[in-house]
């Protein structure tokens, strides 16, 4: 792992994002990318008038006044920091930087300012984890004792989702991780057999996916994955999400409010 993209808004849980991006760049050696987005109006950046330009050199210059003494932190002794302020939306700006860095993660935030603004909250971080080709790991509590040894991989074991898997399991072993790919059997939703099972996980694996599949049940996603979590002392849950309805699932369904707000377990995402 070599560079890590750290989206803030100087809140409390963007802070808890740069912290545990603090303690995986000092166990990988990697680069910390922080960049905090001024999200200007179209009006104010494609009008050379000098008076938007004294706005814009006003915002621009506050958002480093606020980022110097974010960034003077114990936990950041020893780690290169680069910080980087961007003018436009959040989630087209983190997937450019993460293009042209080569990111190999982002970690954000659950949530903004507050519940109801902020960058990490409604339709921008919707966009920027449904259109983020690098993995994202959501965290929204303090990291202590933070780790990543044990990761839980939440898959349906459809031909579709074996790319998200590869890429998952290509970052999670270069971390050193122990994953334990998961499938849940839901009583009234998609229930397969034992038989059904056996089938579905032998074609994934002939596909390129995981030969080994923890078969477990739930009365939702979600219960299953959280409870399975709890019992195997897990660190993390991986899901996949889909550019068009997984990350519904993830953010604004069941799933949203168990994993990405009950749970206190980080989440992270893989784009299928």
């Amino acid at each position: 792992m070599k560079n890590i993209i750290i989206p803030v808004d100087f809140s409390k849980q963007s802070e808890f994002a740069l912290e545990t991006g603090a303690i995986l760049a000092k166990e990988h050696n990697a680069t910390l990318h922080v960049l905090h987005m001024l999200e200007l109006s179209e009006s104010i950046i494609s009008k050379s008038d000098s008076q938007n330009m004294n706005k814009m050199l006003f915002m621009l210059a506050l958002a480093e006044k606020q980022l110097e003494p974010f960034l003077d932190k114990k936990y950041l002794e020893g780690v290169n920091v680069i910080p980087v302020i961007k003018r436009h939306k959040v989630y087209n700006e983190v997937d450019a930087l993460a293009h042209e860095i080569n990111a190999d993660l982002i970690i954000m935030g659950s949530q903004g300012l507050s519940l109801q603004d902020g960058i990490f909250a409604g339709s921008n971080a919707e966009k920027m984890v449904r259109n983020s080709s690098t993995p994202v790991l959501i965290i929204k509590s303090a990291p202590t004792d933070f780790s990543l040894k044990k990761v839980i991989f939440a898959t349906d074991m459809s031909i579709e989702s074996v790319s998200a898997y590869k890429k998952a399991e290509s970052l999670l072993t270069k971390l050193g991780c122990e994953i334990q790919p998961v499938y849940v059997n839901r009583p009234f939703n998609d229930f397969i057999s034992s038989k059904q099972f056996s089938v579905k996980l032998k074609k994934f694996s002939e596909a390129g996916g995981a030969n080994k599949v923890k078969f477990i049940a739930g009365h939702s996603i979600e219960d299953g994955l959280m409870q399975y979590a709890e019992e195997t002392n897990a660190d993390v849950i991986a899901i996949s999400t889909n550019a068009r309805k997984g990350l519904n699932r993830l953010l604004r369904g069941s799933i949203s409010e168990d994993l990405a707000n009950q749970s206190k377990l980080p989440v992270m995402t893989f784009k299928l």
